[in-house]
Formats: structure tokens, sequence, C-alpha cells
């Protein structure tokens, strides 16, 4: 079985509620939070797959579509890659926040057919997010929890940023 890591988009990978950009809804609206592109470059030496799990619920709202997000995605990935990040595979829950849906975090679903589908071990697999939906979840599926951010009592581990995490994420995954 494989391992991999899961991280949030919006706050882990990109800007969002910032002086430049308060939501991504366009391609041009995604802005790399810093060290984002060497983080993901050092977990791909490690880990077999780095896969993003977002809640998008402008979707459900009608701030964009489902092909503009797919967009977003695609020029997300594109511009990761050009420095030598790759992202494996996205899944996101378009619905609205309040709707009810299976596959929105704090559920762990988007995670658990990742792992299906790419032959995932949970046990050695970690989700990178900066809200508690985003440790739960993770928690939920069976991973380990590193959050972005001041605190939060359910995470393995909590660092300001993705880059300062990634250290603590390879140490642990060879315990």
């Amino acid at each position: 079985m494989k391992k991999a890591v899961f991280l949030d988009r919006d706050g882990v990978i990109n800007e969002v509620l910032t002086d430049r950009v308060k939501f991504v809804n366009r391609p041009n609206d995604l802005y790399f939070l810093s060290g984002v592109p060497e983080a993901i470059k050092k977990l791909n030496a490690f880990f077999d797959y780095i896969f993003v799990v977002t809640n998008q619920g402008g979707v459900g709202l009608g701030f964009m579509n489902e092909s503009q997000l797919n967009k977003i995605h695609d020029h997300m990935i594109a511009e990761l890659k050009k420095e030598g990040a790759i992202i494996h595979d996205v899944a996101y829950c378009p619905h609205k926040p309040k709707a009810g849906c299976a596959c929105r975090k704090p559920k762990p679903k988007l995670i658990l057919e990742l792992s299906k589908k790419y032959d995932i071990d949970l046990s050695k697999s970690y989700m990178v997010g900066d809200t508690d939906t985003d440790i739960i979840a993770g928690k939920k599926a069976g991973t380990k929890g590193v959050f972005l951010g001041k605190s939060d009592p359910l995470a393995d581990a909590v660092f300001p940023d993705l880059l300062s995490a990634v250290d603590w994420i390879i140490e642990d995954a060879k315990a």
C-alpha cells in the first residue's frame, strides 16, 4: 500500500481572505502561500501521492460552476508542476456549506475515496489543514492530522505553514 499527504487547499496551498484575494473563484485569484511549491516538492520526494481535498461551497452557492473550479485546479496543478511540485489528484465537495452532503469535510468521504482509488494506507498518511474540519476529516479517515495555524487540540502536530510542517511529517512517517 502507498503513503499519501492530503492537503486542504484554501489557507494551506493558496491565499484566502487576504488583502489580495477574498475567495478563489477564477484561476487568476490563486496566489500560492510562501514556500508551498518547495514544500510539495519535498513531500513528493518521500510520499507516493500528494492530494488536495477541499470544500468548495462557492459552487453550491453559485459563485462559480464546476467547470470553472476545474480550471482553477488545472491552473494550480500546472503552476506547481512548473516548480517541480506534483499534485496527483484533487477531490472536492461542491455543495453548499449546510447542504448535509456526505462529502463535505469534516466527513471523511473524499479522503476515503482517494485512498481506495490509489490503494493508500491511511495509517501511514497525513491530512494537513487550517481548520478543525480538516483535522477531524483526517482523523475519521484514519490519518494523522497536521494543523497549520496557532493550535488545534485534535492535531498530531501544529505549524505556522506548510513548509515548516514538511520536515516533521517526513520524520514522523519514517518512524
